[in-house]
C-alpha cells in the first residue's frame, strides 16, 4: 500500500500539465489571431475607389461632323468645301476643321464667313480623375476663354438648352481690320468630350454686318451636329467592337 501514493502523485502531476499547456496555447494563439485579423481585415485596408471609365474612346471626322449643306449654309463661296482640318499629333484626343468664303457682290459689298469646330477628349485616369470630370474641367476653361477675347465687345454668356450634358453660348462684336464682325461661340460638354464651335461674320465694302441673333443660330446649328457626330460616331464604335454582338447579327441575318 506505500507504493501507491507515489505512483498517484506522478499521476495526478502529469494529467496537470496538458491543461496548463492547452490554457497557455489558447491565450497565445487568441492574440495571434487577433494581431491577425486587425492587420488582414478588408475593411482594415481601404483601397481607392476606381474612377469611371470615360465613356467614349475616339472622335469623328471634325470635317465631316457638318453636313455639307449646313456648310454651305453657313458659309456661302466656302473656299475649301471639304474643309481645312487643323493639326493634331493624337487624332483621337485632339482635331478640329475651319471653313471660311466671301461671297462677293460687287459694289453691292460682300459678306464674309468663317466656322471653325473643335473636338478635345479625355481618358479617365486614376491620378487624374475621370474622362467626364476632366472634360468638365475643360469644358469650364474653354468657356471663360470665349469670354475673356481680347477686344471683345459686349461679351454675354448663356446656357443652351438640349446641347449635350452641358453647354454655353458666348457672343460678342469684334472689329478687325476696321470691319464690324458678330461672333459667336458655343462650348459643350458630351461624356468625355469637349465640342467647341466658333462662327463669325462680317459685311465688307458697305454691306451690313449680320446680325448677332443670326449668327448664334447659325453656331447652335452646327454644334448640334457636331455634338451628335460624337454619339453617332460612339455607336459604330460599340457595335464593331463587340464580337459577340456581331455574330449574333450575322446568324439572325442568315436565319
Amino acid at each position: 500500500m506505500h507504493r501507491s501514493a507515489p505512483r498517484l502523485s506522478r499521476i495526478l502531476a502529469c494529467a496537470t500539465v496538458p491543461v496548463m499547456l492547452v490554457v497557455a496555447g489558447c491565450s497565445s494563439d487568441s492574440g495571434d489571431a487577433k494581431a491577425s485579423d486587425s492587420s488582414t481585415s478588408p475593411s482594415a485596408q481601404k483601397s481607392e475607389p476606381e474612377v469611371e471609365p470615360a465613356k467614349f474612346t475616339e472622335l469623328p471626322d471634325a470635317c465631316t461632323s457638318i453636313a455639307k449643306k449646313t456648310i454651305e449654309d453657313l458659309v456661302p463661296k466656302t473656299k475649301t468645301k471639304g474643309g481645312t482640318p487643323g493639326k493634331s499629333s493624337d487624332t483621337t484626343s485632339r482635331g478640329g476643321c475651319s471653313w471660311n468664303g466671301l461671297d462677293d457682290n460687287g459694289v453691292k459689298g460682300s459678306q464674309y464667313r468663317w466656322l471653325d469646330v473643335g473636338f478635345t477628349r479625355f481618358d479617365s485616369d486614376q491620378s487624374l480623375g475621370s474622362g467626364a470630370k476632366r472634360a468638365t474641367d475643360e469644358y469650364t476653361k474653354q468657356v471663360s476663354k470665349a469670354q475673356a477675347t481680347e477686344g471683345a465687345e459686349k461679351p454675354a454668356a448663356k446656357p443652351v438648352a438640349a446641347l449635350g450634358e452641358q453647354a454655353t453660348a458666348v457672343t460678342y462684336g469684334l472689329t478687325k481690320s476696321k470691319e464690324d464682325f458678330e461672333y459667336a461661340t458655343i462650348v459643350a460638354r458630351t461624356g468625355n468630350v469637349v465640342v467647341s464651335v466658333t462662327y463669325n461674320g462680317a459685311g465688307f465694302a458697305g454691306a451690313k454686318t449680320p446680325s448677332a441673333a443670326d449668327i448664334l443660330k447659325g453656331a447652335q446649328k452646327a454644334a448640334k451636329e457636331a455634338v451628335a457626330a460624337v454619339g453617332a460616331d460612339a455607336g459604330s464604335d460599340t457595335s464593331s467592337a463587340s464580337p459577340s454582338a456581331s455574330a449574333s447579327a450575322s446568324a439572325s441575318a442568315k436565319s
